[in-house]
């Protein structure tokens, strides 16, 4: 059985190859394995997104932010994906929680 940190260098390498749709496979894998990896769910997160599957991207973005409450980069991020979702009010929300996590130093 391969390691989450192996199954993320495994959807590098397919993302890197421009196989976008099948890199979700071993970050999926990683997450059954570890629920609270992070990392894979801020990739699928950016991977779900550019596949137009906003849902998704929005459920594994939500994840992260709840992961990592006091990273500002993670409701950076969360931010860029509700507006490529289209959610604008969603997305100035999240910006503005980074602002402010930012401002209290985190």
């Amino acid at each position: 059985m391969s390691t989450k940190e192996e199954l993320y260098r495994q959807y590098e390498r397919l993302k890197d190859a421009g196989q976008l749709a099948e890199a979700a496979a071993p970050l999926e894998e990683a997450l059954a394995a570890d629920p609270s990896y992070a990392l894979a769910h801020s990739a699928l997160a950016v991977l779900y997104g550019r596949l137009g599957r906003h849902a998704e991207a929005i459920q594994h973005g939500l994840k992260v932010c709840e992961l990592e409450p006091n990273d500002p980069f993670s409701f950076t991020a969360m931010s860029v994906t509700f507006q490529r979702a289209g959610k604008i009010p969603e997305a100035e929300d999240a910006m503005a929680r980074a602002r402010m996590l930012q401002s209290q130093g985190h």
